[in-house]
């Protein structure tokens, strides 16, 4: 054979082989996944609720007017600080302090007719002691007389005396009992004008309450026209000018709102919590608030109040009150103090608050990105024998969705179950179904999403990220 001839075999003969070998390797590789892993290990681990709002004092009130004219006076601008029970404004008062002049005139006028029946009734209390006197001793007189009647009597009788003094005895008594029936006549003339004097006085003195009562009215009228500060705080709100007309409230309106006043000494944050992330959210958990305005700094407060109602995110009104679908987007309100808030913070600033809702130390823990979740029939291998229609009962279930991830032994990656804990930002506690070490599968997150159980699987770490896949 020529040399020619024997090297084109021995060539041919190579490229055979070589082929065969890489036929071989790609069946052998037929089936394996490539996927990247990571161990599970211990770490510190924090829950962290994220929500946006706003900045707003805890308490503030807007100040409507409770009667109707014009503004006359505006003693404060906005950022001016005002104490409880200061009139920050004058609604035009002219008719209602008339008013009060007229009835305190009144007043003094029924005051007066008051003391002068209370006069007339001690008056009249000096007459009954007078008149009670003169019948007390009208009786006593008729007592004298009435013994010596008596006395005359018997010696008229044994004809002891004469005729002429008994006469005189006699009508000295007879003298007597008209002075006592003068006397309790004119007694009880003195205390009838008594009783009247007493009823002219009880009738003054209710005038005057009434009277009274009447001024009280129209003064409260008259309190109205002035606006009041409710508490000690800021004016972070001036609507109105002087001169503008205000209007009191009624059944289908609103007053007109003259001024806000806050109270800036506790500044807080009220935000808007997703319903999924409400449940972890408790009373005096600590939070850091970053707000808008004010860049690069970050503001420690703590949860004071947690809504029970429901917010539509979409219109911002309570979902009890809405007649929109029941499977919207829904928030709760919370509220955060700030525990020392800027001299330069406003009402209605922009802010954000993380609120740490619960602290693990040394606790297990893998990428969120690993767990993922299957259906029981998914992972069960069907045994020889087994049934071919399944009943309804283990048709349902079948269906059961378990919680866990992969984990790679042997060149292979086995399902298993996870019970977990806290969610931090990147990572997720495991409660149990893992050990320190275990390596579980990462990525991709394609292949998390598609990988079967028992799966031949190739780790390559350099693989792209699910970040850098998202992205």
């Amino acid at each position: 054979m020529k040399r020619k001839s024997k090297v084109l075999l021995i060539t041919g003969l190579a490229v055979l082989v070589g082929g065969g070998i890489f036929a071989s390797v790609k069946i052998n590789q037929r089936g394996i996944v490539t996927v990247q892993t990571g161990k599970v290990a211990r770490e510190d681990l924090t829950s962290i609720v994220t929500a946006s709002g706003e900045i707003k004092p805890k308490d503030y009130h807007n100040l409507a007017a409770n009667a109707m004219g014009p503004l006359t006076s505006i003693y404060v601008k906005e950022g001016d600080r005002v104490r409880k029970g200061q009139v920050v404004a004058q609604i035009q008062d002219k008719e209602p302090e008339a008013d009060v002049t007229a009835q305190n005139a009144a007043i003094q006028s029924a005051l007066a007719d008051s003391a002068a029946s209370e006069a007339n009734m001690k008056v009249q209390e000096d007459g009954v002691r007078n008149a009670q006197a003169t019948l007390d001793k009208a009786n006593a007189e008729l007592e004298r007389t009435k013994i010596n009647m008596q006395r005359y009597n018997q010696l008229i009788k044994d004809q002891l005396v004469a005729k002429q003094d008994y006469d005189q005895k006699k009508a000295e008594y007879e003298t007597a009992v008209a002075g006592v029936a003068e006397a309790s006549s004119h007694l009880a003339q003195v205390r009838a004008q008594l009783a009247q004097s007493r009823a002219q006085l009880a009738s003054s003195q209710r005038r005057v309450a009434q009277l009274e009562a009447n001024l009280t009215r129209v003064k409260n009228v008259l309190a109205d026209y002035a606006v009041v500060s409710p508490i000690d705080g800021v004016v972070t709100d001036l609507p109105v000018r002087v001169g503008e007309t205000v209007v009191p409230g009624i059944q289908n309106s609103a007053a007109s709102t003259v001024m806000t006043v806050a109270d800036m000494s506790l500044i807080t944050a009220e935000v808007k919590v997703d319903e999924t992330d409400i449940v972890n959210v408790k009373e005096g958990q600590q939070a850091e608030v970053t707000i808008d305005a004010i860049p690069d700094k970050t503001f420690t407060g703590h949860v004071i109040e947690i809504g029970d109602t429901a917010i539509l995110r979409s219109s911002g009104v309570a979902a009890s009150q809405s007649n929109t679908s029941s499977q919207e987007a829904k928030d709760f309100k919370v509220v955060v103090a700030l525990d020392n808030p800027p001299d330069e913070i406003r009402p209605g600033l922009s802010c954000t608050a993380k609120i740490t809702t619960a602290t693990r130390r040394n606790v297990m823990a893998i990428p969120i990105q690993a767990l993922t979740v299957r259906m029981k029939r998914d992972l069960d291998k069907p045994k020889p024998g087994d049934p071919v229609q399944l009943t309804p009962a283990q048709q349902r279930e079948g269906r059961k969705e378990l919680q866990g991830v992969f984990v790679v032994n042997a060149g292979r990656a086995v399902f298993r179950k996870v019970e977990t804990g806290i969610t931090g930002t990147t990572d997720i506690e495991v409660l149990n179904g893992l050990e320190p070490g275990d390596q579980i599968v990462t990525g991709s997150y394609q292949v998390i999403r598609t990988l079967r159980n028992d799966s031949r699987v190739k780790i390559d770490n350099k693989a792209p990220t699910q970040t850098t896949e998202a992205s």
